[in-house]
């Protein structure tokens, strides 16, 4: 799939068809229709910031028959062998559509339905698992650059708030879905995994929380990049675009 198949000529707008359909909900957010399958943003009215037109990727397949079974040494972390599978396959795009359907074969892959019986979360469900896919697919667009600076910006940064909006959740199922994107709860198989599997996107999962979901987000960063100017940054955008999607909720009762 070429850049001209996935953007408009005319607006420059980004839309893909995913395998499966995504919950309406999604058209609660400025700059985002969901049809069915098919998802069509407007970044300039998606993003609170947009600067980079450019992703790294791997083929998902190549993840899934390289990676994903390959075991930690003493002589070679997991991290050390996704690093060098990233040099060797990934490559940048300027694809928005291939980075969102790259994004939901990872995020299916993760939050599987098979995990629920070994979470220790009884109240996490099947539909959560699938609340987590939607919005970690998106999640993928957003961008940390090398030095540490935050590149793309988008409503799903704020993982609790846009799931509010989106799914009409309460703050405590919320914070329970932040989490479980963050991987808090799971154990070092779990880590291990998700290392692996966050390749496909030239990278692995990093988040601004502490010990807690406090609407910091999350991104898939590249290896090396500087966590004290992505600290300073987040710090600096955070209180004032958070209020502008809480203010997309739907006022309960």
């Amino acid at each position: 799939m070429t850049i001209t198949e996935t953007m408009s000529v005319a607006d420059g707008s980004i839309f893909v068809e995913l395998p499966v359909g995504f919950d309406q909900g999604w058209n609660r957010l400025p700059g985002i229709c969901v049809d069915g399958r098919r998802i069509t943003i407007n970044p300039a009215e998606y993003f609170f910031r947009f600067e980079s037109h450019s992703w790294l990727v791997a083929d998902w397949d190549l993840v899934k028959s390289e990676l994903l079974s390959v075991e930690e040494t003493t002589e070679r972390s997991v991290e050390q062998k996704a690093l060098e599978f990233i040099r060797r396959h990934a490559a940048p795009t300027r694809d928005a559509a291939r980075v969102l359907s790259t994004a939901h074969e990872v995020y299916s892959y993760l939050f599987r339905g098979e995990h629920l019986t070994g979470l220790g979360l009884p109240g996490v469900t099947a539909d959560h698992l699938r609340m987590l896919r939607e919005a970690a697919t998106l999640m993928a667009l957003n961008k940390v650059e090398l030095d540490g600076h935050i590149s793309n910006v988008g409503p799903c940064w704020f993982f609790p708030a846009a799931t509010s909006v989106v799914f009409g959740l309460d703050d405590e199922v919320a914070a329970l879905l932040d989490e479980v994107y963050h991987g808090a709860w799971f154990n070092e198989h779990r880590r291990i995994e998700s290392i692996k599997a966050h390749a496909a996107l030239g990278g692995r999962l990093v988040h601004g929380c502490q010990s807690v979901p406090d609407q910091s987000g999350g991104v898939v960063a590249p290896y090396g990049a500087s966590m004290s100017i992505f600290r300073d940054d987040l710090t600096a955008f955070k209180s004032g675009w958070l209020a502008q999607v809480y203010s997309h909720r739907i006022a309960a009762g």
